[in-house]
């Protein structure tokens, strides 16, 4: 399959301090900090523009305060940006909160901004022109407004016969929307990628792989991403294939799997099979938790 990919998602600031302690109430902890573009929704398209995809596209909303350094930063990975500015909400920030210990574990505090007043005036049925698949965003799913778009994009893909992949995204925003709302929105949606905890959430089976085998009944292909256990691709019930992790050194697991996700989709339009683009995958993956940030490298 050829064609551009459109992802719909959120665009924030990451600020990401790495601790090598713990974390000391009440005083300092010494931290290395930085400032960096992410979101989900970005990073996805970012990784899918640096894996080979040649067109991809991203719909999101910032604030006036980081519209002209967001749409840089895309356009600087490869990625064509149809950024919305709102009038009112400020950019979202995420701070990173990354122990650089061990496996390079996060803790999110999350300002959604302006990402998640995505609605369905932002859409337009011209977006999917020339567009081989569409990518949504799990956070989209978390405020009223940007579900409102979830069902106009999912309708105007299914008019026109692109297929639909979704992130659940966050397994603490997953919670607070319940499962059976998650499930009911995404109905239709072709290609499901959880997380090992996502997958544990949306199925209530502690096994990854009862978890992978059981959505794999809601949604024709189901790759839940494992970390560093790798990937499970299932359909109809099954798990047919287990990809393992590819080797890496840990430094900052964000976008870790936005990472996956985007390589993975970029494998598909590229003509890969589903276990193909999951061995992609767990290579980008593998890449990002060697990496601060949830981006991968740009050529500047």
């Amino acid at each position: 399959m050829r064609g551009a990919l459109l992802v719909v998602g959120d665009v924030v600031t990451d600020v990401v301090a790495r601790h090598s302690g713990p974390l000391a109430s009440g005083t300092d902890t010494a931290s290395a900090i930085r400032t960096l573009p992410g979101g989900a929704g970005a990073n996805v398209a970012c990784w899918a523009a640096h894996r080979g995809c040649a067109d991809v596209r991203l719909l999101g909303r910032v604030g006036r305060d980081g519209a002209a350094w967001h749409e840089r930063e895309l356009r600087a990975s490869g990625v064509r940006p149809h950024l919305v500015v709102d009038p009112e909400a400020a950019t979202g920030t995420v701070i990173c909160l990354v122990d650089a210990a061990d496996a390079a574990e996060r803790t999110f505090l999350t300002d959604s901004g302006a990402s998640l007043r995505l609605n369905p005036d932002d859409w337009s049925p011209s977006l999917l022109d020339g567009v081989a698949r569409l990518h949504l965003s799990g956070y989209l799913f978390f405020s009223e407004p940007s579900r409102a778009l979830v069902t106009v994009a999912l309708d105007s893909a299914r008019a026109r016969g692109v297929p639909v992949s979704v992130d659940p995204a966050s397994a603490g925003f997953l919670t607070g929307l319940g499962v059976d709302r998650f499930l009911a929105l995404a109905e239709g949606v072709d290609v499901l990628l959880p997380s090992r905890d996502e997958a544990r959430l949306l199925t209530g089976l502690p096994e990854p792989v009862d978890a992978a085998a059981k959505l794999s009944r809601l949604f024709p292909l189901v790759v839940a991403k494992q970390g560093a256990d790798g990937a499970l691709v299932a359909r109809d019930g099954v798990v047919e294939s287990r990809i393992p992790a590819a080797p890496a050194t840990p430094h900052d697991s964000t976008g870790a799997g936005d990472a996956f996700t985007g390589a993975f989709l970029a494998a598909l339009l590229a003509g890969a099979e589903a276990e193909e683009a999951a061995v992609e995958g767990c290579g980008a993956g593998a890449l990002a938790v060697g990496r601060v940030g949830g981006r991968p490298p740009t050529a500047a």
